[in-house]
């Protein structure tokens, strides 16, 4: 029989998606918003999507080697922190749903995505006039970050303000 614990461990935070084309400020304003979210006593995970192929690990150290000779995870772990690697060549795309399975809903409140714009899931979107980009509003899109007045029905916050948009972050949680 699972316990109220058994089950909580399956079940992952809310999900919240920061989504925006490309060079419109998404990671400076997370790098704002984060630190206010712990503030708030609310413990953020985030999930950052690259289209860039990237490693976190560096070439001649064991874990590198022992990777590359054909591990498909590898585990790092040391007294401050750990990561885990897994190999997905045989994936077209990551899962936002899998991967935020893999955080501890026992350590994050909330799980913020940067990036997987596409994603069926509640989102901020970031628009800058000066981007020069489509504002492209999906049924997910709970309020969009913003530096110019937009004729939208969905809750506009101001992107130069971190702090309001963490306290429409918190309301938002609460309902």
């Amino acid at each position: 029989m699972n316990t109220p614990e058994d089950l909580a461990r399956w079940q992952t935070p809310p999900l919240l998606c920061f989504a925006a084309k490309s060079g419109t400020g998404k990671t400076t304003l997370l790098k704002k918003v984060i630190p206010l979210l712990r503030d708030a006593s609310i413990r953020p995970g985030l999930i950052k999507h690259t289209h860039h192929d990237m490693d976190v690990d560096t070439p001649g150290k064991d874990s590198y080697e022992l990777r590359k000779a054909g591990a498909l995870q590898t585990l790092v772990a040391s007294a401050q922190r750990w990561a885990l690697m897994t190999e997905t060549p045989d994936s077209p795309d990551v899962d936002l749903f899998s991967l935020a399975k893999r955080l501890d809903p026992a350590m994050v409140d909330l799980i913020l995505a940067e990036g997987f714009k596409h994603e069926p899931v509640p989102k901020i979107l970031l628009y800058r006039a000066i981007a020069g980009h489509r504002l492209e509003i999906d049924e997910y899109v709970i309020a969009i970050a913003t530096d110019t007045p937009l004729e939208v029905t969905v809750p506009q916050l101001d992107i130069n303000d971190p702090a309001a948009i963490v306290q429409f972050i918190v309301r938002w949680m609460q309902q």
